[in-house]
């Protein structure tokens, strides 16, 4: 296993201390009560859909079958345990020796979700799947809201282009994982080498501020661009003077010229300035890129703007306002004994407020019109409606502890573009609202 593929240092040897110290206290008491080889179901979801959010997105579901697949505990690990005294000698052992080797069945990644949606579902001992807990919440509460964040830009753009460029507004890690969500939420590139080389996202890039400022002028700094990298380039032109920069820019690169970028100003007055201005130097193949600090309702402010591609930071590698999902990893149902046929029986939290769940392993299906819009997130616990057979949402993963479910990146990136395609219009409308379909249990 390639540790560079779950966007880690190479030095990391696995994922088995991405989790929480109550994972593993858990498990030490488990395992001294007898209960820790309880056949036992855990399920993820989210009860709510973030604020004013119509439709979630699954992301990261790569993510973490690399890291269930990574997650043992070799010498230094199993040290470190021991050294600070995190658990007794017998728990010791037993985390040598552990290898997830339970089934594993969630939404295909790229798909949409709503509050309830059993997201992921994760099977076998209590002890095995308890201590996946944390990692999994880690990589699908991030991946997930960075990917939302990215499909409602992606709905606002239209067909217009869209470039994360967030890795300096993040951690260099989470940089990765983001740059990965936003391409399935829509993006189609990344300022992000890292991303490019791990995932096989294309990559662009060509100055900042600081080359122009590198030189005496921009005609030189102009000049010096688009003899290394060639006349197709994209040039910024808001250092100094715009009107300027563009006259610059054309002269030197000729109608050739690929891009302009602009990265401040009233974005909607300058980009028609400028449009109109390439025209009329004969640079009509020209196109403009826009930056800066741009989100969703920023994107669909300019779309009556002659504007080719936006560039997006900050705003998409936050969330947008949303950086988690809130969900939750929750165990629903767990055997009566140790016994290997010993029959499941439901188990949910029954506290008073928000924090109640439903018990039992969910099936999930979602519900058409005659048109095949979506109409009704359906989840239930029993045998599932002939009319919704045809209709259920989960896929295996893992089968004893073999990942079934990996996918080109590409492929995830149109499911998801088919599965928002699939819902009501409203689901893309920026305005604040309900989730655009109800969640129903039957």
């Amino acid at each position: 296993m390639n540790t560079a593929d779950l966007g880690l240092p190479v030095d990391v040897p696995s994922t088995a201390l991405f989790t929480d110290q109550y994972e593993l206290t858990m498990l030490q008491a488990a395992l001294k009560a007898g209960t820790a080889e309880r056949r036992s179901v855990f399920e993820a979801f989210t009860r709510r859909l973030p604020e004013g959010r119509r439709y979630g997105v699954v992301a990261g579901t790569g993510r973490v079958l690399d890291a269930v697949e990574n997650f043992r505990f070799d010498a230094g690990v199993l040290d470190f345990l021991c050294e600070r005294n995190i658990v007794d000698e017998p728990t010791l052992e037993w985390l040598g020796d552990y290898r997830f080797r339970g089934d594993i069945w969630g939404y295909p990644e790229g798909e949409v979700y709503f509050p309830g949606s059993p997201i992921l579902r994760v099977e076998g001992s209590f002890a095995e799947c308890v201590l996946l807990e944390t990692v999994i919440l880690s990589i699908l509460n991030h991946d997930s809201a960075i990917a939302a964040a990215a499909s409602r830009m992606s709905a606002a753009a239209g067909e217009r282009g869209l470039i994360e460029m967030g890795a300096r507004r993040t951690h260099e890690l989470a940089a990765v994982a983001s740059s990965r969500a936003a391409y399935i939420g829509g993006f189609n590139s990344t300022s992000d080498l890292a991303a490019g080389f791990r995932y096989g996202i294309p990559t662009v890039g060509t100055s900042a501020h600081a080359f122009t400022l590198l030189h005496d002028n921009e005609r030189d700094a102009f000049t010096a661009q688009v003899d290394s990298l060639g006349r197709g380039t994209t040039l910024l032109v808001d250092t100094y003077d715009v009107t300027e920069a563009v006259r610059l820019a054309v002269e030197i690169a000729g109608p050739e010229l690929g891009a302009v970028r602009i990265d401040s100003g009233d974005l909607l007055l300058v980009a028609h300035r400028v449009r109109q201005q390439l025209d009329e130097l004969g640079a009509a193949r020209t196109k403009i890129v826009v930056t800066s600090d741009l989100d969703e309702y920023a994107i669909a402010s300019l779309a009556a703007a002659p504007v080719d591609a936006y560039g997006v930071g900050t705003q998409l590698v936050t969330g947008s306002g949303h950086p988690t999902c809130s969900m939750v990893y929750k165990l629903v149902a767990r055997a009566e004994s140790a016994d290997p046929g010993a029959p499941l029986v439901p188990v949910a939290k029954k506290s008073l407020g928000a924090k109640s769940s439903m018990g039992g392993r969910k099936w999930a299906a979602r519900r058409v019109d005659e048109d095949g819009v979506a109409e009704a997130e359906v989840i239930g616990t029993g045998e599932v409606p002939a009319e919704l057979a045809g209709r259920q949402l989960q896929v295996e993963l893992v089968k004893g502890g073999e990942v079934l479910g990996r996918e080109p990146l590409d492929v995830v990136r149109d499911r998801h573009a088919a599965a928002r395609a699939s819902l009501p219009l409203s689901a893309t409308q920026l305005s604040r609202g309900e989730a655009v379909i109800p969640t129903e249990y039957v």
